[in-house]
């Protein structure tokens, strides 16, 4: 017997991400990316957040809301594997899946109790794009939920993919300073698919209310311009 459940969004979450190209493959890695929650009407009640000061670090389930609507599939071809090679939905971070839902570990940097929109929580090292609805928000259990043993199978490593930014000072001069960690720390970790490695290819990375244009060629990732 199939049965459905209610989902209800409680909060969406607000970045510098307006398109999915740029976002960082997983949460946590680029922990100069800044993030608020800001809650729903209905759940903007203080006592809810009791406690949570007490922990540094959130688990996130959200909706994969730019695949809403589409089929999954029981097969996907993950860009780590070029784009080419299938592997089982259940193996992969896929969006489209039975249901679309995503999970994030990011850090608390900070909580706003009474606001004029309610408490909102501010985070860091979010893989979300702006305004994306989230479903829960649980707290990060260090002595459960950290397996340093584990194992990755075939997604990245720590420090895989990550490419040299090369930008002149004129460039990185238009962008703003409390942007420029950030935007240099996403572009360190190559934002391309794994399938693409023309060098001579422009590619343009929408980030904050600029454009970020560079080229890739090996290790090096140069930035071309930067479009405000």
């Amino acid at each position: 017997m199939s049965e459905t459940t209610p989902f209800h969004t409680i909060a969406h979450i607000h970045s510098d991400f307006t398109a999915k190209f740029g976002i960082p493959r997983q949460s946590g890695l680029v922990e100069s990316v800044h993030s608020t929650i800001i809650f729903e009407p209905e759940y903007r009640n203080p006592d809810a957040l009791r406690g949570l000061d007490g922990y540094s670090h959130l688990w996130l389930l959200w909706q994969f809301s730019e695949s809403m609507g589409k089929e999954w599939t029981p097969t996907v071809r993950p860009p780590r594997l070029g784009g080419n090679k299938r592997m089982g939905v259940f193996a992969t971070r896929s969006p489209f899946r039975p249901n679309p839902i995503g999970l994030s570990s990011v850090k608390i940097i900070g909580i706003e109790l009474n606001t004029t929109k309610g408490p909102i929580i501010h985070v860091a090292g979010a893989d979300l794009l702006d305004g994306t609805p989230i479903y829960d928000i649980k707290p990060y259990l260090p002595y459960t939920d950290s397996h340093p043993d584990a194992i990755g199978g075939f997604g990245f490593k720590q420090g895989e993919g990550a490419v040299k930014v090369d930008i002149s000072p004129e460039l990185l001069a238009k962008i703003p300073q409390h942007l420029r960690e950030s935007t240099l720390a996403l572009l360190a970790e190559d934002p391309r698919p794994g399938y693409q490695n023309d060098p001579a290819r422009i590619y343009r990375m929408a980030y904050a209310n600029f454009e970020v244009h560079f080229t890739v060629n090996g290790d090096t990732l140069a930035v071309t311009a930067i479009i405000i």
